[in-house]
């Protein structure tokens, strides 16, 4: 973005910026701690040093907020798969590094993951339709947690890899709900365990020859 040539201009959007980088760290902090539901902006916007008409001139709604804090976490899962893809990695290399890279993500940010997919899942059912990318209020579209896999897994089937069916768009998006739920109902859950089981739907789905070991018992990626 180019820098504004007025100097009041100039100062106004560092200004902005600050603000909002405020309101995300005060948010991260507040929904990691305190979740989803007992978070209010009133309270992060108090945390930040704000009033809350501020709060909520960069963030209109509670939704946006928690899907602009979440989005960092997931741009480098994204990027990952990106470079992967462009350096034309093995896909089911690629797709194990990227399940566990999620599960662990999921496991440090437990707190943080579990206020996102209530949050993810409040607004689902408060719209009642899969995630339109020009709403920018949707936490999905926010924070698009399965991209990472579905960028992989719709090259790996454009590739032979993988099996066609079911669509990329499909499994990633199961597996992903699948990561954010266990947040939630699974909080204790070491992430290895969690990524055994998403690599077992995942290839269970897409690379069954896969799933059985060299010594004919286990997982393929323990053999």
């Amino acid at each position: 973005m180019d820098e504004p040539a007025d100097p009041r201009a100039r100062a106004a959007r560092t200004k902005r910026i600050r603000t909002r980088a405020a309101l995300i760290a005060a948010a991260d902090s507040a929904f990691s701690r305190r979740g989803w539901a007992a978070t209010r902006i009133e309270d992060i916007a108090d945390a930040a040093g704000v009033s809350p008409a501020t709060a909520y001139n960069h963030f209109p709604t509670k939704h946006a907020l928690l899907g602009a804090v979440y989005e960092p976490y997931v741009r480098g899962h994204i990027h990952q798969a990106e470079q992967d893809i462009a350096a034309r990695r093995p896909v089911v290399e690629a797709l194990i590094d990227q399940v566990k890279a999620l599960a662990r993500l999921s496991w440090y940010h437990r707190g943080l993951t579990a206020a996102f997919t209530a949050a993810m899942l409040d607004y689902t059912i408060k719209v009642g339709k899969a995630p339109d990318p020009d709403d920018q209020g949707d936490p999905r579209i926010l924070a698009p947690v399965n991209v990472a896999l579905l960028l992989l897994i719709d090259h790996g089937q454009a590739t032979g890899e993988l099996r066609s069916h079911p669509p990329a768009g499909e499994i990633s998006g199961m597996l992903v709900n699948l990561l954010l739920v266990r947040s939630i109902n699974r909080k204790d859950e070491p992430p290895s365990d969690t990524a055994d089981l998403l690599l077992t739907v995942l290839f269970g789905a897409l690379r069954p020859d896969l799933l059985v070991g060299r010594d004919g018992a286990g997982p393929f990626w323990r053999a």
